[in-house]
Order: C-alpha cells, then sequence, then structure tokens
C-alpha cells in the first residue's frame, strides 16, 4: 500500500526531486498506517491486491471492449428502421463467491449499453436487456470467466 501510495504522489506532483520524495514517503506512511490501523488493511491483503492486480488490468480492459461492442450494437439497434427494442429480464446465478467480484460483475452489467442490472442478491443477478440477443451467454460471459480466476 506504501509503494502504491507513493506512486501516486510522485504522479501527481509530475516531477521528481529529494523533497518531493521525502514528503511523499511520510505522507504514504501516514496513509499507510491509517490503513492498517482504522480500516482493517494488512501487509496479506496487499499480497492479494498485487497478486491480482494483472488480472484486474485484463478485467478492465476487456470491460472497455465490450462496452464498445455494445456501444455499436446499441447504436445499429437505434438508427436501424427495421430493429426495434424487445427488452427481456433474464435471471441467472454467476457461480461467484463473495460480494466484491459479485459488486464487480453488476457494475460491469450496468455499464455496458443495452443491459442493466435490475437486482443483485449474492450471486442472484436480475438483468434488463434492449433485445434477447443482448442477454445470451450472460451466465459464462468473459466478465465471469476473469472474475472466476481472482483470489480474495
Amino acid at each position: 500500500m506504501f509503494i502504491l501510495f507513493l506512486f501516486f504522489w510522485i504522479i501527481l506532483n509530475g516531477h521528481l526531486t529529494a523533497e518531493i520524495l521525502i514528503i511523499g514517503a511520510l505522507l504514504s506512511c501516514a496513509v499507510s498506517l491509517f490503513f492498517y490501523r482504522f480500516l482493517g488493511w494488512s501487509p496479506a491483503k496487499d499480497a492479494r491486491f498485487l497478486r491480482n492486480l494483472p488480472l484486474f488490468l485484463l478485467y478492465i480492459l476487456n470491460l472497455v471492449r465490450e462496452v464498445i461492442i455494445s456501444t455499436c450494437q446499441v447504436a445499429f439497434l437505434v438508427w436501424s428502421p427495421h430493429r426495434k427494442p424487445d427488452p427481456v429480464m433474464v435471471e441467472f446465478h454467476s457461480g461467484l463467491n463473495g460480494k466484491i467480484v459479485n459488486t464487480l460483475l453488476a457494475n460491469s452489467i450496468t455499464m455496458t449499453p443495452g443491459t442493466f442490472t435490475v437486482i443483485h442478491e449474492d450471486d442472484r443477478f436480475v438483468v434488463h436487456c434492449l433485445r434477447p440477443e443482448f442477454a445470451e451467454g450472460l451466465e459464462d460471459s468473459s466478465f465471469i470467466k476473469l472474475l472466476r480466476r481472482v483470489r480474495i
């Protein structure tokens, strides 16, 4: 956590001097101690975060790709005179363990154009889709495949 805060401090300053590095190290240490003491963060959680970081970066890239694809599909639906919305509600269970990954999945579905998470309880989801084909493969989407690999 300390290294992440220090890195963020250096990025926000835009350049690196001894003074910026010393002040950043002191502030990063203070914020890290606050996280450890009052927010229940621990070095073990730091290790899990770093271990999952490449997977989360891959997840973000996948989310951006899915948003672009869905945006094109919804734009085609809106501009096409022959295609009309045919809304459906789909219920499925993600099979994911943990509140964090299920919440991340719910938010990712909502951020993707043409779909909206209506109900999210544990691993149960009810999703509104503009077209039935937007609902295809929700149970085994690329989001779920990546989130299954996360170890929290």
